[in-house]
């Protein structure tokens, strides 16, 4: 993985950056987490700018959650409903379940765009919910450039300090980010095993 990202990195220069930062949130595989700090390491040697490779690697990450912020869009609370009430189990969620998150999500929408473009497994399917809650375009995007500008930054200059030991990034982020995503994948599999209608 490291050394095929570097490559695109090093073959396209901020356009890889920005489509790679894109593919993240299609192919999970591809994560955040490798692709800045390799970035942020070919700043710190000169093949890159600092200031260029946040940018890059910014907007590809906005680019790339929009997408799911259209399919939440396009969804929506009603048809959501109606799915909930036909397949709850698989969904884990009851209609009645959808307009609580709705509300909650209209109190405390810009802060969970925010703080879950950090996390990962959440920083894509945090769009969804801010779609169907049909979150102001204007505040999903404020928010989802601050929590991206602030992500991106931290695993670019991460990269940028640790220079020729930039695998230590790795080391240390790929197993909390697989952490995130195991314990996301039991909770679901818990909700679907104790779910009842109400």
């Amino acid at each position: 993985m490291f050394d095929w990202v570097l490559s695109v990195i090093e073959g396209w220069g901020y356009p890889g950056i920005f489509l790679l930062m894109v593919a993240e949130h299609l192919f999970p595989p591809i994560p955040s987490e490798v692709i800045m700090p390799l970035a942020g390491y070919l700043a710190a040697s000169g093949t890159l700018s600092l200031l260029p490779t946040v940018i890059a690697g910014t907007l590809g990450s906005v680019v790339g959650t929009s997408l799911w912020f259209v399919v939440g869009w396009w969804i929506g609370a009603a048809r959501l409903k109606r799915w909930a009430a036909r397949h709850g189990r698989l969904m884990t969620l009851s209609p009645s379940d959808i307009d609580r998150a709705q509300a909650w999500f209209d109190r405390q929408g810009g802060a969970a765009v925010f703080l879950g473009r950090m996390i990962p497994a959440v920083r894509t399917l945090i769009s969804v919910p801010a779609g169907i809650a049909r979150m102001s375009l204007w505040r999903f995007y404020v928010f989802t450039v601050l929590g991206s500008l602030l992500w991106t930054l931290v695993l670019t200059l991460s990269g940028l300090v640790l220079e020729a030991n930039f695998h230590l990034v790795e080391e240390v982020i790929d197993p909390l980010s697989k952490a995130v995503v195991a314990a996301v994948v039991l909770v679901y599999i818990y909700r679907v095993a104790t779910w009842r209608p109400h």
